[in-house]
């Protein structure tokens, strides 16, 4: 039974996912929200939902554990593994302003995280920052959208129809069913995890590190792949780029102000480093020729599967 609520789970949060980011986008291009926006915030908050309420979920029943892994687990498997299938598949451009802007958000976000979590736990207080960080981070990038004027016509298969009140309306249904399906999907892997984890004498940590991160983390696979292989470079990086952002100050941030979160030593020793290194490393691949390559991509993969070698063994 257990393994249905697993795979029942991962099943109901991709599909909801999936209804929850295409509802978001086909309101925001209604409203001419520019596509590098939408990628950076509603795309990256649409594909971070399910973070979000497996954290809150794991935390709230007693399970720190995976609360904690979930998150820096999905961060590590957006840039190595998410972003590195993505462009082996497809390269991949990457604009200055992702360089210059949205990947010091990120590394500052991380370093944040890493000295919050020194002392063992997450206070209330440092949750507040993290979600006035998240809430701050958002005003920007729609400031920055309006001051530069930026008018990107991207479809996302969301046709130009979509000003009808009757495509208006499906797009909010999509966001309607999407919400609600994620909250049973997030519920049923949590629940599935946890009785895993006690059958086979597994950790928490390491589910909640490689199962439940991956679940977590497939709703970007899915939106990045789509995206590549439409040429729509702009959601596909700046998605993954948004959604490890949001991962760290509104997962994180909203969870911790529910209720403190405990941080096992493990985190603190070890995955934090990884965590660390892994969005360092994105900075160089993308500064050399403002391109993730196949090669790049490759390398971005093998060293997710180097971190999950070490988390297994």
């Amino acid at each position: 039974m257990e393994y249905v609520l697993l795979i029942g789970g991962l099943i109901i949060l991709i599909i909801a996912g999936e209804a929850l980011v295409r509802g978001a986008v086909g309101v925001a291009l209604k409203f001419n929200i520019p596509t590098l926006v939408i990628g950076m915030t509603i795309v990256s908050f649409g594909t971070s939902v399910p973070e979000l309420l497996v954290s809150l979920q794991a935390a709230l029943e007693g399970h720190p554990e995976l609360a904690i892994g979930n998150v820096v687990g999905s961060n590590i498997a957006n840039i190595a593994l998410v972003l590195g299938i993505t462009t082996m598949i497809l390269p991949i451009s990457v604009k200055k302003s992702t360089v210059k802007i949205d990947w010091p958000i990120l590394m500052g976000s991380t370093i944040l995280f890493f000295l919050f979590i020194l002392n063992g736990n997450i206070e209330w207080y440092e949750g507040l920052i993290f979600t006035l960080g998240i809430i701050a981070f958002n005003f920007f990038m729609f400031w920055k959208a309006k001051r530069e004027n930026t008018k990107e016509g991207v479809e996302l298969d969301i046709e130009k129809e979509q000003d009808k009140p009757k495509k208006l309306f499906f797009n909010i249904l999509l966001i309607v069913v999407g919400s609600v399906g994620l909250g049973f999907g997030a519920n049923w892997l949590v629940d599935g995890a946890i009785i895993i984890a006690a059958n086979f004498g597994v950790s928490e940590h390491v589910i909640g590190v490689t199962v439940v991160a991956f679940g977590t983390s497939a709703p970007e696979l899915i939106t990045s792949i789509m995206a590549a292989f439409k040429k729509h470079t702009d959601i596909s990086v700046g998605n993954l780029i948004g959604s490890n952002i949001f991962n760290i100050l509104g997962v994180l941030g909203i969870t911790s102000l529910i209720k403190e979160i405990p941080v096992s030593t493990q985190v603190i020793t070890n995955d934090v480093f990884w965590m660390l290194a892994i969005s360092f490393l994105v900075f160089p691949l993308m500064i050399f020729g403002y391109k993730i390559n196949r090669l790049k991509g490759f390398l971005l993969f093998a060293s997710y599967c180097v971190y999950i070698y070490f988390v297994v063994s």
